[in-house]
């Protein structure tokens, strides 16, 4: 069990967990605001897609994970930069490790119903975020002024895994998974779409191009990031120096572009 964070003479790494690589775009932020910690990315890509998997399976699946991990790596934190993870199991990671300060990531509803002027806000998600309790309360809590359409995706997280890796996507087929978020309604239009899957913000500029009208396309990473920040402690030193930050796959054998990719992000791919 990892020590209180307080202290740790910054030598204790932060952790990025994702179910797959789409955590990348939450690494990427972090390190801006954080450049004094080591990070480690975790990516669960021997249980992608998680929308594949039974509520409960999957819940025991990440606890079993996250013991392993926090008696390996004894991080200062961990980020859940994966909305169906979080919504899922991040009150049970909570109670199982509560010496540890866990980041969770959840649909951006609050600050889209804060901008939104039209009042007609969509949420394009893995389908277990759309259906999990969470999100609704999210809605009703932040929303309800608002029309707030949930789109359930259930290839697009896979099409941007593949289009991070420079792999050819079908543009038609993407635009069948976004097409839902648009509505016209009583003369207004969607204005803001909430990308609440951490793979999504990377195929950003695909949804621009495909978007029948211009929309502001809503990437939570830089608020994760800020999160962090405030949660871990600031130190004059630190692990980061020249350690090189790290990346693990729980299936132990990643293809030859996704290891390219990582290097690409400056991570190094850890051996099982």
């Amino acid at each position: 069990m990892a020590l209180n964070a307080q202290g740790d003479g910054g030598d204790r790494p932060v952790l990025v967990f994702d179910s797959g690589i789409g955590g990348l775009t939450v690494l990427r932020e972090a390190r801006v605001l954080i450049p004094e910690r080591r990070f480690v990315y975790v990516a669960d890509d021997a249980g992608f897609p998680y929308g594949n998997w039974e509520e409960a399976a999957l819940t025991e699946r990440i606890l079993t994970l996250f013991a392993e991990l926090i008696a390996t790596y004894d991080p200062v934190a961990c980020v859940i930069a994966c909305n169906t993870a979080f919504t899922l199991a991040g009150a049970a990671l909570r109670a199982a490790f509560p010496d540890m300060t866990f980041v969770g990531t959840v649909p951006a509803i609050k600050p889209a119903a804060e901008r939104t002027r039209s009042g007609l806000v969509s949420v394009l998600a893995t389908p277990g975020t759309v259906k999990r309790a969470y999100t609704r309360d999210l809605i009703q809590s932040f929303a309800s002024q608002c029309h707030v359409r949930l789109v359930g995706s259930v290839n697009l997280a896979a099409m941007a895994e593949a289009y991070i890796r420079r792999e050819p996507v079908d543009t038609d087929a993407v635009l069948s998974e976004i097409s839902q978020c648009f509505l016209e309604k009583d003369g207004r239009k969607t204005d803001i779409v909430v990308l609440a899957c951490t793979h999504y913000p990377f195929m950003a500029n695909v949804f621009r191009k495909l978007a029948p009208w211009p929309v502001d396309w809503l990437d939570p990473a830089e608020a994760i990031a800020r999160q962090v920040r405030r949660v871990v402690p600031e130190t004059a030193g630190g692990g980061a120096g020249e350690a090189q930050d790290t990346a693990f796959f729980t299936s132990g054998s990643p293809d030859f572009s996704t290891v390219r990719l990582m290097q690409g992000f400056g991570l190094k791919v850890a051996a099982r």
